[in-house]
C-alpha cells in the first residue's frame, strides 16, 4: 500500500469511527457530541497509526493485560464514544456493545471505566486523567520499563489547579515516557476557551515546566499527527506535549465550531442529515 492510499485508509476510518460516535450519543440520548467529533483523528491515528518500525502504540486486543503494551487515558471524558468505538473495531468487545452505550447496567458507561476492556484509567473530573498519567508513567519509569503512557485532554481542563501540579511532577521527574495530547478545539460548555479561561500560551507554559512541545497546526490532518507521534515516541529523555488544533464537531457542518453542541445529542432527524453528508465523504 502507498502512503497515500495508507492516509486514504486513515480518513475512511475516521469517518466510519464518527458515525458509529453519533449513533451511539443519539441513541443513548445524551453526550457530548463535539467533544466526540473534534479528537477523531487524533484517535485514529493513535490507534491504528503505523510508524518507521511498526505501530506508534502497542497494544493487543487479544491480550488486554499484556505487560507490554503501551497505555491510554482519556482524560476528556466527553468523548467516551469515539474511544469505544475504535476499541470495538479493534475487537477489545463486541460492537453490539455499542448500541448499549449509557444503559442501565451496560458494559460501557457514559465516563471510562476500568472495568471495560481496552480502558487503562477511569476518569471523570477535568484533569484527573493528566494525575492518573503521570502517576502510571512514574510508576513505569521506576520499574525502567520502556512503555508509554499517552494521556489525551481537552484544552479546556487546563484551567484546572491539579493539571499543573501533575505538569511539574512529570516535568521534574523528566518522564521521557510520558506524552500529554491537548485537543485545542478552542470550545467548552459555556463558551470560547480564550474567553473563559486563560490557559494561553499552552507551549510555553508546558516548556517552562519541563515538556518538549509539539505543535500540530492542522489537527484532523494525518500526515501532521502521524509526524507528532512519531516524535514523541523518539523521545526519551523529556515528557512531550502535542497541541492539536481541532474544530469543536468536526464533520458534521452544522454542528462545527457550536458550543450548543459540546454536550449534545443529535436529534433523529440531525442524526439522519449528519451520516448522509458523512457517508458520501466515504464514498
Amino acid at each position: 500500500m502507498s502512503f497515500q492510499d495508507y492516509l486514504i485508509a486513515l480518513r475512511k476510518k475516521a469517518t466510519e469511527i464518527r458515525i458509529e460516535a453519533i449513533k451511539m450519543i443519539t441513541n443513548a440520548g445524551s453526550g457530548a457530541v463535539g467533544s466526540a467529533l473534534s479528537c477523531t483523528e487524533i484517535l485514529t491515528a493513535l490507534y491504528y497509526g503505523q510508524g518507521n518500525d511498526g505501530p506508534l502504540f502497542n497494544i493487543d486486543p487479544n491480550n488486554p493485560n499484556w505487560d507490554d503494551q503501551d497505555y491510554f487515558i482519556l482524560s476528556k471524558g466527553g468523548a467516551t464514544p469515539t474511544l469505544y468505538a475504535i476499541l470495538a473495531d479493534l475487537g477489545f468487545f463486541s460492537s453490539e456493545e455499542l448500541k448499549f452505550y449509557k444503559g442501565t447496567g451496560a458494559l460501557l458507561t457514559s465516563l471510562p471505566r476500568i472495568k471495560i476492556p481496552g480502558i487503562a484509567g477511569s476518569t471523570g473530573l477535568a484533569g484527573q486523567g493528566i494525575g492518573e498519567g503521570v502517576g502510571l508513567a512514574l510508576s513505569l519509569k521506576t520499574d525502567r520499563a520502556r512503555n508509554k503512557v499517552f494521556v489525551l485532554a481537552g484544552d479546556a481542563e487546563l484551567a484546572s489547579g491539579s493539571v499543573w501540579e501533575s505538569i511539574i511532577q512529570a516535568g521534574q521527574m523528566k518522564l521521557g515516557n510520558f506524552v500529554l495530547i491537548v485537543d485545542r478545539n478552542n470550545i467548552q460548555l459555556d463558551g470560547i476557551v480564550r474567553n473563559l479561561n486563560v490557559v494561553d500560551p499552552i507551549a510555553d507554559k508546558l516548556e517552562y515546566f519541563g515538556f518538549r512541545t509539539i505543535n500540530v497546526f492542522a489537527g484532523h490532518d494525518f500526515e501532521q499527527l502521524l509526524d507528532a507521534y512519531e516524535k514523541s515516541i523518539l523521545e526519551t529523555r523529556l515528557p512531550v506535549a502535542i497541541i492539536a488544533k481541532t474544530v469543536k464537531g468536526k464533520g458534521v457542518d452544522f454542528a462545527e465550531n457550536k458550543s450548543f453542541y459540546h454536550d449534545k445529542a443529535f436529534s433523529p432527524e440531525e442524526l439522519a442529515e449528519a451520516i448522509k453528508a458523512l457517508e458520501r465523504k466515504i464514498d
